[in-house]
């Protein structure tokens, strides 16, 4: 729903052969929590070093506190991950493991336009429109992540549908875990039980005063009742 323009962006003019055009990039794993180019180069409007080294801080937190509720999701038996609000990538870089991928997905409607430093992370991703179908099979991912997501699109199209097609591409018997305001999460929580999601609304790690909740969900296996397989 945007002008098309060109796919590469130059990369910045440099002074000497030394310099590296667009910032040098640290080998991976270092790579991963170094601050991205694109953000110390102030390439990416009204993101500062210190802003993102807290966000960094902040995943760190919030993904120890994760694993304390459910106790898979550092072990690697989550292989295909997907985080539907990346930002810049804090919750894939949190879980980072040889055992597991993680696609981070950026919004379209979101404020800030923060892929490249997802990719100057060496993590991959994609924009992408939620109120749409994401290209992919169904049951592609063993676990979703969704911080904000809801709130974002409140005025945009309907919460049924976004967790529908979170349905539709989420393995049987894999995990969700959302984060969102108490009173969406509410309405997330008896839509999910609709579906036959087992849920799980959880305080805020910071504690209950804090709006902001965290609702675990597994998807169930289940299949119609009064079938017999045929021989």
């Amino acid at each position: 729903y945007k002008k098309m323009k060109a796919c590469v962006t130059p990369l910045p003019d440099v002074q000497n052969p030394s310099e590296v055009a667009g910032g040098a990039i640290k080998p991976f794993p270092s790579r991963l929590n170094a601050v991205p180019p694109k953000i110390s180069n102030g390439l990416i409007p009204g993101v500062s070093s210190e802003a993102y080294q807290k966000d960094n801080k902040m995943w760190k937190k919030h993904v120890k506190a994760y694993s304390n509720v459910n106790k898979y999701l550092l072990t690697g038996r989550y292989r295909n991950i997907m985080d539907m609000n990346a930002g810049f990538g804090g919750f894939a870089a949190a879980i980072e493991s040889p055992k597991s991928w993680v696609m981070n997905v950026v919004p379209t409607i979101a404020k800030i336009a923060t892929l490249g430093a997802v990719y100057e992370r060496g993590l991959i991703g994609i924009y992408h429109d939620w109120c749409e179908a994401f290209s992919t099979y169904p049951r592609t991912y063993d676990l979703i992540h969704a911080s904000g997501l809801f709130t974002l699109y409140s005025n945009k199209c309907s919460m049924e549908d976004i967790l529908l097609e979170m349905d539709r591409i989420l393995r049987p018997e894999g995990a969700v875990i959302m984060r969102d305001d108490v009173d969406v999460l509410t309405k997330v929580n008896k839509l999910a039980r609709g579906m036959r999601w087992n849920t799980k609304l959880v305080d805020h790690e910071d504690g209950p005063l804090v709006r902001e909740k965290v609702l675990y969900a597994v998807k169930q296996y289940w299949v119609g009742g009064n079938q017999t397989a045929a021989s």
